[in-house]
């Protein structure tokens, strides 16, 4: 059974006899980087994976699930920080200037904890993120809709030209198309609830 999203695209290409060349045209994600999923494991930027599912004509969560269940899935407190999917952020120690989309090294900054990662068929993706102080990231840009709720610290939000900051028990809903980015609003981390909706 495939566990990594690299090995789930790999299979998912193989079902469908869609070579990496051809899922790079219809994703818009170079074929080095989908080399670099399905071979290395490398884990990208959630926008990537998003692209890359859209491209594929499967949702988000396909990529991500170990198993599925078809009735309710209940994540209990603390199981989510056992449940860490996959962390976002430049590389350490990047020339921030650089596109580093499809550089390896270690990533830091956002830590995504899933929430229902088992729940079959579901079109929306919860996650408690957590973002840490240092945390540096590229503005991203892909199809769906977010919801976040800040759960404990201060939160930058860019949104296209405009950044707001939210408070613990703030939210905010965005469509996903505009290019943002969420960051740490002060010198300690910030913890938030993000549900990402991507049609398929």
């Amino acid at each position: 059974m495939a566990h990594t999203p690299g090995e789930h695209i790999a299979e998912i290409r193989k079902t469908y006899s869609i070579s990496r060349e051809v899922l790079a045209e219809r994703s818009g994600v170079s074929a080095a980087l989908i080399s670099k999923i399905e071979d290395e494991g490398h884990i990208p930027d959630l926008a990537p994976l998003i692209k890359i599912a859209r491209g594929l004509g499967v949702r988000l969560g396909t990529l991500l699930d170990d198993h599925e269940q078809l009735g309710p899935v209940i994540c209990r407190a603390g199981e989510s920080a056992a449940s860490t999917r996959f962390k976002t952020g430049l590389p350490e120690k990047s020339d921030t200037s650089v596109d580093t989309s499809a550089e390896a090294g270690g990533r830091q900054g956002l830590s995504f904890n899933a929430l229902a990662a088992d729940k079959n068929g579901r079109h929306m993706e919860p996650f408690i993120v957590t973002i840490e102080s240092n945390a540096q990231q590229e503005k991203s840009a892909h199809e769906g809709e977010e919801f976040i709720y800040v759960l404990e610290g201060d939160l930058s939000l860019e949104y296209g030209k405009d950044r707001e900051t939210l408070k613990q028990g703030d939210s905010v809903y965005y469509d996903s198309i505009v290019p943002h980015r969420v960051l740490s609003a002060t010198d300690s981390s910030v913890k938030i609830l993000a549900v990402i909706y991507t049609p398929v």
